[in-house]
């Protein structure tokens, strides 16, 4: 078979069905069958509502493999890159280091879902169509762009297993770093989920939710024709206060929520907050077939424990109702540790054309892979699920 190589600037350019053919089955069977981060209407809306963009630093060059006949058979959401923000998985000691050496880091090419660390297909393959060639196509095309941009290096974060194994498989540089997730191990309830604790840790979770509604607070959850702009409104406030503490600059834009909304309103669950009859805080959470997806939380008031409540457990109580397999709470957390989340690796391959760099960040992969790995390992003995010899 002939396959053609081809960029798209704006998937405007690509049908969302034939996208979505590509994007929505990809992955082994133990991911999401409907990962709603990869979809055309996720990233399109990044695009369409202006967060993505060559002033934003995030250029959509995305890379698509066609038959000769002009359907697709593959494509890779991928971005031309003039920092490193909004990807959670960091190389800016890499960029200082390389600069300082002479060299130009940037631009470079990210293939990941911007702002999201969420594992998903990343090198998407239509049903049918032969996996191993079209990733080849894929991988080569991505490559051949990289040259002729003049781009430094190649990053795919928060990879499937079989885009890892594709792409390190093809010289990419394999890296590894930890994220918390809540597993259901089939609970009925939330206090199934509880009775699986140390009795230390249930009574300290139970003491949390109820500090957290203490103040008359009320939690509801609102999915699908249920939210209105009026919850985004507050929702945005939200997402600007928290946004504005902790990054300085947010990267969403109120148009995205809107369009969001009228695109993916059946997989979208609000976690509202109210006190005195106005909203005060929430949570956006993204509905898949098997996971829930936390991504964003915003307060205007402070209150105990809240954060956990609507972050949190309000999730898994969603996760259980709805017969869920997994809540992924977002980068990074601890402290989710305590709240019944387990340690779980995420990968990232990259591909750097100097090859000096290459040989720096080669070295340096491989140490960390070692320490992600052997933290992971302490955190899990650590979790507060009870052990045999406990109540």
């Amino acid at each position: 078979m002939t396959f053609q190589v081809k960029i798209a600037q704006s998937l405007k350019a690509v049908p969302a069905t034939a996208w979505d053919a590509c994007a929505l089955h990809t992955g082994s069977g133990e991911d999401d069958p409907f990962n709603p981060f990869v979809s055309h209407a996720f990233l399109s809306t990044l695009e369409d509502s202006g967060c993505l963009g060559p002033k934003t630093g995030w250029a959509p060059v995305h890379v698509l493999v066609e038959d000769q006949s002009g359907t697709l058979l593959g494509a890779t959401p991928c971005y031309v890159k003039s920092h490193s923000m909004g990807e959670y998985v960091f190389d800016h000691s890499w960029a200082d280091a390389y600069e300082r050496a002479g060299g130009q880091y940037y631009p470079k090419l990210q293939v990941a879902v911007p702002f999201t660390p969420v594992t998903g297909p990343r090198l998407l393959v239509s049903e049918g169509a032969q996996a191993d060639d079209v990733r080849a196509h894929l991988i080569a095309g991505l490559r051949s762009l990289r040259d002729r941009i003049g781009a430094s290096s190649i990053h795919a974060t928060f990879l499937q297993h079989d885009d890892l194994a594709s792409l390190t498989g093809h010289g990419f540089l394999h890296r590894d770093d930890q994220q918390f997730h809540w597993f259901n191990d089939g609970y009925g309830s939330f206090d199934d989920f509880l009775a699986a604790l140390a009795s230390r840790k249930r009574k300290a979770i139970r003491r949390e939710r109820r500090d957290a509604l203490a103040n008359g607070i009320s939690v509801e959850w609102v999915t699908g024709r249920e939210i209105t702009e009026a919850h985004w409104d507050a929702f945005f406030a939200f997402y600007m206060d928290t946004g504005s503490r902790k990054w300085g600059r947010p990267y969403l834009n109120r148009r995205f929520f809107s369009l969001l909304g009228e695109r993916m309103a059946d997989r979208i669950l609000l976690v509202m907050a109210m006190r005195e009859g106005r909203y005060i805080a929430g949570a956006l959470n993204l509905i898949g077939d098997r996971r829930l997806y936390g991504r964003h939380w915003g307060c205007i008031e402070d209150h105990p424990f809240l954060h956990f409540e609507v972050c949190y457990y309000q999730a898994i109580e969603f996760a259980i109702a709805q017969g869920l397999d997994r809540v992924e709470a977002g980068a990074q957390g601890e402290h989710k540790l305590a709240r019944g989340y387990r340690p779980v690796i995420t990968s990232s391959a990259h591909d750097i054309a100097d090859p000096s760099l290459r040989k720096a960040v080669q070295a340096y992969l491989s140490q960390e892979r070692t320490y992600v790995a052997e933290a992971a390992g302490e955190l899990s003995e650590a979790t507060p699920f009870r052990h045999r010899q406990e109540d």
